[in-house]
């Protein structure tokens, strides 16, 4: 009976439009079903005679499976003729009503719990109502935690939420941890809601993103720095320490050398440059340093990043705002002197960079069009230090005495 439609194979037909959530949005839309025929392929006229026993117990599963109609009705049609007899056996299957797919595919507990998902989404948030019909899976997903979602969406439309911590959120059955481990269908559903939106700084992703996007006091990315004691501004007793942004702005220094370096334990290993700072750029945080006066006054300033696309990208947005800006250890040559320690990047961007020198345009052109290898990549920490401070050396930004 292998090649005989069974109740199973008329489950696996009509799945696909459970799982691409078909049947759920039609259903939460209140539409007529769509009727589904779906063709029965059963025994040979030739098996009939010699396979009775099996013939018979074949339509008795199709018969039990359909559950006298609750999953699907069955249409018989005859075979046979004059040498083998007359007989009649099902030749169809025919879903035409919502209860029918959904005791087929046994799916009635999951049913169940959009049901309520829509229910409490028409008495709260009404105009989330089309949200959850066009994306009925990821709100079926979602089911379990729906109350709480409604009551996070709720809190954070509210006048309470503009400018206030995601710490100070005060919303039945939510936390920080929630909203940290939902925030990405929460996005959705603010959007949906018509939530108005900030705009974002620095590379998209996150809980701080999300935070900025929507309206909540986001807490500050400190900036580290090591400098030069003896230059004027700071207390002679101090060589490092972790500042906000807005507040070092406003600190009068004057620095000879900026260095901006991506990797913490490169930036630990920099030495100082004469009347400079070394800053620890941090990613995408590294762009935003040019809000500093002095390092935008700087005679000089130099950026040291990972070599792969995202360094780039990052060096390209430190250039966008001090133009000047110059790049360290970021050159085909060091990329090419390490082959033993290239890694792969996961996620490269091919963004246009309008800020790079023709020499690292380049360089970024070959990393986007894997020239050397599939997404190389040459991450900071992996340099050869000799080689980092033979390049300090020549570019003049050796140590402090």
């Amino acid at each position: 009976m292998a090649d005989w439609t069974t109740a199973d194979d008329l489950a696996r037909s009509v799945q696909r439009r459970w799982n691409d959530g078909t049947l759920l949005a039609a259903y939460a839309a209140q539409k007529t079903f769509p009727r589904i025929s779906l063709s029965i392929r059963g025994p040979r006229v030739s098996e009939i005679g010699s396979r009775l026993e099996d013939v018979r117990r074949w339509r008795e599963a199709l018969v039990r499976a359909s559950a006298g109609g609750a999953a699907y009705e069955l249409v018989e049609g005859p075979v046979g003729g004059r040498i083998a007899g007359r007989n009649s056996i099902p030749n169809r299957a025919v879903i035409g009503t919502y209860d029918q797919a959904w005791r087929l595919l046994r799916v009635q507990a999951e049913v169940t719990a959009f049901a309520e998902v829509l229910t409490r989404t028409r008495n709260e948030a009404v105009e989330l109502v089309d949200w959850v019909g066009s994306h009925p899976m990821r709100a079926l997903r979602a089911a379990q935690s729906w109350p709480q979602l409604l009551a996070a969406y709720g809190w954070l439309r509210s006048s309470s939420a503009r400018g206030a911590c995601l710490r100070q959120i005060s919303a039945p059955g939510v936390d920080t941890k929630f909203v940290e481990r939902h925030h990405a269908i929460l996005a959705d559903l603010l959007v949906a809601g018509g939530a108005p939106t900030s705009p974002v700084e620095g590379s998209p992703g996150g809980i701080g993103t999300f935070a900025q996007r929507f309206g909540l006091r986001v807490p500050e990315r400190l900036v580290h720095c090591r400098f030069d004691a003896e230059f004027a501004g700071m207390p002679r007793e101090l060589s490092e320490g972790s500042f906000r942004l807005a507040e070092l702005a406003r600190v009068r220094v004057g620095v000879r050398a900026v260095v901006i370096v991506e990797n913490l334990q490169t930036f630990q290993a920099w030495p100082v440059p004469p009347e400079g700072v070394v800053i620890w750029g941090a990613g995408y945080l590294a762009p935003r340093l040019s809000r500093l006066p002095w390092a935008r006054e700087a005679p000089r300033v130099v950026y040291s990043g990972d070599l792969d696309s995202h360094g780039f990208a990052i060096l390209n947005g430190v250039r966008a705002g001090i133009r000047r800006t110059e790049s360290l250890a970021m050159d085909r040559e060091t990329l090419l002197a390490h082959r033993e320690r290239w890694g792969q990047e996961p996620a490269p961007t091919a963004a246009r960079l309008p800020h790079l020198t023709s020499a690292e345009a380049a360089l970024y052109t070959d990393l986007v069009e894997d020239t050397y290898g599939v997404r190389v990549r040459l991450e900071q920490e992996r340099l050869d230090w000799a080689h980092v401070e033979e390049l300090i050396e020549s570019a003049g930004l050796s140590s402090i005495a």
